[in-house]
């Protein structure tokens, strides 16, 4: 194990992979912040945004000119936030329970509030397959007191990840058994889906088949010494980048191998790639935004 400021590296893979060739410090867009997540880069208008739960608000930062500004207030106490094919944007509201699309005039339409008939619990993260299939997740966070949500008590009584039919809207349970599913994310290829499970400090990754259920489950990686994990990202050469929490940034190798990590001075929430070449990656981490450009470069933005 090696460390050079910014990065550790715990296998020589995060060194021959250039992982450690990009900024060679952590650049501050904004702090204030009370628990800063859900960064999503909007490539049309060089913008990020991210929500900042307890304050209820969405934040929105201008890559050209550095400013910062209230995208939404009230926001349902928002967490995760993602984009359709579309180009519409995809927000897990904790507080509201529900996941909801923003259109293109900016009305929003109402996704999912309820599965078989019971209210969700604080959906908190989602991703859109090309089809149009919605995976989220859906733990119980947001219920557990009024700092991110309002108290309640679950009526589902477990933490499930769901799919949203791209036809019939239906909300339909993907996957079970988790302590607190977190970050879901798909493979490019669209064949695997990579889900966090936070209470549990463990990655799982599952098959998915053409009509959208899930097999396998088996786990991709697994934390030690009290990390947990949030949300997760790829890389466009299949390493998957993970918010640690208290632990800075996890870099995993396709094989699930810990091979590296970002130090970052307060616990890490989410991460998202973004810039015009995918290669910046924005770090939502407790009361402030960083971000560094990298040597790596996210996933291709299908």
């Amino acid at each position: 194990m090696s460390t050079d400021g910014l990065y550790e590296i715990l296998d020589d893979r995060f060194r021959t992979g250039r992982c450690t060739l990009g900024d060679s410090r952590l650049e501050v867009l904004h702090d204030g912040c009370r628990w800063a997540e859900g960064p999503l880069y909007l490539p049309a208008w060089r913008q990020l945004i991210w929500s900042d739960i307890p304050n209820d608000r969405i934040l929105r930062w201008d890559e050209a000119t550095g400013g910062v500004g209230v995208f939404r207030a009230p926001a349902g106490h928002s967490n995760g936030n993602t984009l359709d094919r579309q180009g519409r944007l995809v927000t897990c509201e904790q507080g509201n329970r529900r996941v909801t699309r923003t259109e293109a005039d900016g009305t929003v339409t109402v996704l999912a509030t309820h599965w078989a008939g019971r209210r969700l619990n604080s959906p908190n993260d989602s991703v859109v397959r090309s089809d149009g299939t919605i995976w989220f997740s859906d733990p119980d966070f947001g219920i557990l007191t009024d700092y991110e949500g309002h108290r309640a008590e679950s009526e589902i009584g477990a933490c499930n990840v769901y799919r949203i039919d791209p036809v019939t809207g239906e909300v339909h349970l993907a996957a079970e058994g988790f302590d607190g599913p977190n970050g879901v994310i798909l493979s490019p290829d669209e064949r695997r889906l990579y889900v966090s499970d936070s209470r549990a400090a463990r990655i799982h990754v599952y098959d998915v088949r053409d009509d959208g259920t899930l097999t396998g489950g088996k786990v991709f990686a697994e934390a030690r010494g009290g990390v947990h994990f949030d949300n997760i990202r790829l890389d466009d050469q299949g390493r998957l980048w993970a918010a640690a929490l208290a632990d800075g940034v996890h870099c995993y190798d396709p094989d699930g191998t810990l091979i590296g990590r970002l130090r970052v001075p307060e616990p890490v929430a989410n991460i998202a790639f973004g810039g015009p070449r995918n290669n910046r990656l924005f770090i939502a981490a407790t009361t402030s935004l960083y971000s560094l450009v990298m040597s790596v470069t996210g996933a291709p933005r299908l």
